[in-house]
């Protein structure tokens, strides 16, 4: 199943890129930030209450809290410049050098977390 879920990020984030430089050809990048965070937040909350997952909050751990936090504040810089990079430079190259994300999150992971070091995940799926 996460296998699914990543191609469809990989299809939204990418269907995300042309949308935002339409988005963000006439706005400021900044405040296209914020409009993008705000649709995103409300969508978010939506999909947590429609699931029930609400119930759920109170069980998240504060080493949790502060990981989920210090993600958000990652994002948040990454967003924003991603829109800035977005509202000066094209498209194209701007997406290309956005997504070695993936890359450097391999490398991160590599290093903080030794245990997926292999591909198992990947080769027992393959081989159904």
């Amino acid at each position: 199943m996460w296998i699914v879920a990543a191609v469809l990020s990989a299809l939204f984030a990418g269907i995300t890129a042309i949308l935002s430089k339409c988005g963000v050809k006439e706005a400021n990048s900044d405040v296209a930030t914020a409009v993008r965070t705000s649709v995103v937040l409300v969508m978010a909350w939506l999909i947590v209450f429609i699931t029930g997952a609400y119930t759920e909050i109170a069980a998240i751990s504060v080493k949790s809290w502060i990981f989920l936090i210090l993600s958000g504040l990652a994002t948040g810089a990454s967003w924003i410049c991603y829109f800035k990079a977005l509202s000066i430079g094209e498209v194209s190259k701007v997406a290309a050098v956005d997504k070695s994300s993936a890359v450097l999150s391999v490398l991160f992971a590599i290093i903080i977390f030794p245990d997926e070091r292999n591909l198992g995940g990947l080769s027992s799926y393959s081989s159904r």
